[in-house]
């Protein structure tokens, strides 16, 4: 069976640090809003202008246990919802991985971020799990099993699944 393929796309790299939680991706007070308003807040206690600019295509850099703390799933939705193509980190929090990978949103685990500055330009090929720099040069991450990035190409899990029973 084919993959659907994830089209690539260059975007703006978003730096954070070490041990962003989820709730800084989905704040408490904003859960019970529609995505739209919980998105519109989404790491604005790191970076207040990160909802207001990030823009399709754009790539959330981090440092290590990227999505630490409680399982909220409106933490991948929200970088989705703002069109974050895909979160790079050494590390992620096991539950904020797998929510991102059913909800869609590729993330990629980079030893090596270093290379990766706020602001530059990058595209992302999850097909061979590299970064493309403005520049030229290349950053490379861990291979992304072929079975997750058929669900990453569905668009996450439940499109996924519907493709699957209805081909039978």
């Amino acid at each position: 069976m084919t993959e659907p393929s994830l089209p690539a796309s260059a975007g703006r790299i978003w730096r954070f640090g070490d041990n962003i939680d989820t709730d800084a991706m989905a704040p408490a007070v904003w859960m019970k809003a529609t995505p739209e308003v919980l998105a519109s807040h989404c790491l604005e206690g790191l970076r207040p202008e990160f909802p207001g600019h990030v823009r399709q295509g754009d790539v959330v850099v981090a440092g290590a246990n990227f999505g630490i703390g409680s399982s909220r799933e409106q933490a991948p939705q929200a970088l989705r919802h703002l069109g974050v193509r895909a979160v790079v980190a050494p590390s992620f929090g096991g539950l904020f991985y797998r929510n991102a990978i059913n909800l869609g949103l590729p993330v990629l685990v980079c030893p090596d971020t270093s290379r990766l500055a706020d602001g530059a330009t990058a595209t992302v090929d999850l097909e061979n799990a590299v970064l493309q720099l403005d520049d030229g040069t290349t950053v490379a991450c861990e291979p992304v099993p072929a079975f997750l990035r058929e669900i990453l190409g569905a668009g996450g899990l439940i499109p996924h699944l519907k493709a699957r029973l209805a081909r039978g």
